[in-house]
């Protein structure tokens, strides 16, 4: 099997299908488009056509490389024109039907040294490949949409293929200039096993209405630096799709986590399945736009909010980093602040650090001198919580534990004037269980701040049963003064982006320890084939396994669902004493500091 498969057919010329033949026509490669409509294989070409006079016009081709591409491109009706290929990459429908008559067809048209490969996300490559009359000659070869855009390629072996078969496709993959992940035949493999997991909770945390779409969205895609919030992202790929591969991965897992939230088989059933239709999560300008247009779910004006009480210094506690940068958040936007820590000499060094930060931000030209020197003057540190007697807004960033937390907020209650709004920036504590330590407790709010305070745009807003309206308007009148995002989101573990986030590390910390793929391929596959900032393991390694085990104990303690509880392997690097990058070990090791 030496061939460097130079013809290729690529079956179902649908978003998908047109997306992998320009890619291979633009790399050199004569391509065989075939799809059973007409228009279809019509439009693909079109489509194609317009594509590369785009790149034309970027100085990404030249106008004789277009011309050479659209000519290595054929399309056709009839599976036979597929007799020459080298290789067939069936891209057509999410059917087992459907693409097991097409395998079977195909070893009555192909030369027998022809390698087969399935684009399917869902279905078993293994149960596709017994179908054949050349098992070993048949694959996965998982493209991500756009296909041109997107790096990501996931190489599937089943049981039955010839290695030659893979080491072939792969180095097609390197000569497309992808970037191939080996896999083995699972439901979703690696990027898709993981992503519509996660995709599968966030519907189903819109369907329990704790958060809008729309704050869900703004969630994770500020808190957590995606291209694209998961309901959106849900419409993109099309609900219908993403039920199928849910369906498929909960067949073979029986996890709970992966059994699709009854909300997809509604929108499916309903014909709401996404950009496509027209409707999905969100309204659309036409099928097929990605054009977002208010409906009946969008959100009021904020000149329709209720009004909130007038906020002109703020308290914080704490001398940390996060306490650090969160005084300096509020003293950029020109309030008074108040900085109290356990003692003055705490108090001065949280300080002194925002002075580095400040100072830093004046040397990149983000503000002068003179700014830095006012919002430094802003702040005033102090050693006692006795401090915040006349601060408008007195916010706690100390130690994740509520015993500490309850006693601070007893002090602030104390120590406060009426009026005051007392706020928490807890990431997995109940709120509620703060403001009971008061006498309060309708003046007691959420504000969970992202690391760091001063660069990440996002703030979760946690208001409990008892927090008053006025209270919670309020808190968002300040988010927009200091020019942070709100996301509204009720007092239950992780609020929103925790409680998304961590089961997905969580999922490929699984991964893992079943040897289905190594943290390298993992960390490369969501890079690349999710567009994460950061690869899970590169993530958890930052935030420190500690932290992760114990936002894991919280929503399994919270949630109760047998999915959640934390992986063996995490608990094994926590109790080894393997945190992270703060150690020098987590899942991967790191040059000591």
């Amino acid at each position: 099997m030496d061939t460097p498969l130079n013809t290729v057919a690529v079956i179902g010329l649908g978003t998908m299908g047109t997306g992998i033949a320009e890619v291979l026509v633009r790399a050199g490669r004569e391509v065989i488009g075939i799809d059973i409509s007409e228009a279809a294989a019509v439009q693909a070409v079109t489509s194609i056509e317009a594509s590369t006079e785009r790149a034309v016009r970027r100085e990404h081709l030249t106008e004789g490389e277009r011309q050479s591409a659209l000519a290595r491109l054929r399309t056709f009706t009839d599976l036979s024109a597929a007799a020459d290929a080298d290789l067939v990459i069936e891209v057509a429908p999410e059917s087992y039907e459907i693409k097991q008559q097409i395998v079977r067809e195909l070893d009555g048209v192909v030369r027998p040294e022809t390698i087969i490969a399935t684009g399917t996300n869902a279905l078993s490559v293994t149960r596709l490949a017994a179908e054949s009359a050349r098992p070993e000659r048949v694959l996965g070869l998982h493209f991500f949409n756009p296909a041109p855009a997107m790096k990501l390629v996931e190489v599937v072996s089943s049981v039955l293929t010839a290695p030659a078969a893979v080491a072939a496709v792969t180095d097609l993959a390197y000569a497309l200039g992808k970037e191939p992940v080996a896999v083995g035949d699972r439901p979703g493999f690696v990027a898709d096993g993981l992503l519509f997991g996660y995709l599968n909770q966030a519907a189903a945390m819109y369907e329990a209405k704790y958060a809008s779409r729309e704050d869900i969205d703004a969630a994770m895609k500020l808190g957590c630096g995606l291209p694209m919030g998961p309901l959106a992202l849900l419409d993109l790929i099309g609900v219908d799709t993403a039920r199928t591969v849910l369906d498929a991965m909960y067949t073979e897992s029986n996890d709970r986590l992966h059994a699709p939230a009854p909300i997809l088989k509604q929108l499916s059933e309903a014909g709401l399945t996404g950009r496509k239709a027209g409707r999905g999560f969100y309204s659309y300008e036409e099928p097929g736009s990605s054009v977002v247009v208010r409906d009946a779910l969008s959100p009021l004006d904020s000149g329709q909010r209720i009004g909130g009480r007038e906020i002109r210094s703020v308290g914080v506690a704490g001398s940390g980093t996060m306490a650090s940068g969160i005084a300096e958040v509020f003293a950029k936007a020109g309030y008074d602040v108040v900085l109290a820590a356990r003692s003055e000499e705490k108090a001065e060094k949280a300080k002194a650090r925002i002075a580095k930060s400040l100072s830093r931000s004046v040397e990149k030209g983000r503000m002068t001198a003179e700014t830095a020197a006012k919002t430094l003057d802003r702040i005033a540190p102090a050693g006692s919580y006795d401090a915040f007697s006349d601060v408008d807004l007195a916010l706690e960033a100390v130690a994740e534990d509520l015993e500490i937390k309850q006693q601070l907020f007893a002090a602030f209650d104390k120590v406060c004037k009426p009026g005051a709004i007392l706020a928490t920036t807890t990431s997995s504590l109940p709120v509620v269980a703060c403001a009971r330590a008061t006498s309060r407790p309708g003046d007691v709010i959420g504000m969970h701040f992202f690391n760091p305070a001063p660069a990440m745009k996002l703030v979760e807003v946690v208001r409990t049963v008892l927090t008053t309206d006025e209270v919670h308007a309020t808190v968002r009148e300040v988010c927009a003064t200091i020019k942070k995002h709100p996301v509204d989101c009720g007092d239950r573990a992780g609020f929103i982006v925790n409680a998304l986030l961590f089961p997905y590390l969580n999922n490929a910390i699984k991964m893992v320890e079943e040897h289905y793929a190594t943290l390298d391929d993992i960390d490369a596959a969501m890079k690349l084939g999710g567009g994460y900032p950061m690869g899970p393991f590169e993530l958890l390694d930052v935030v420190g396994l500690d932290v992760s085990l114990a936002i894991e104990k919280v929503l399994h303690s919270e949630f109760r669902d047998p999915g959640l509880a934390p992986a063996p392997l995490l608990e094994h690097l926590v109790a080894a004493g393997c945190l992270g990058r703060k150690t020098g070990r987590g899942f991967r090791e790191y040059a000591r500091r």
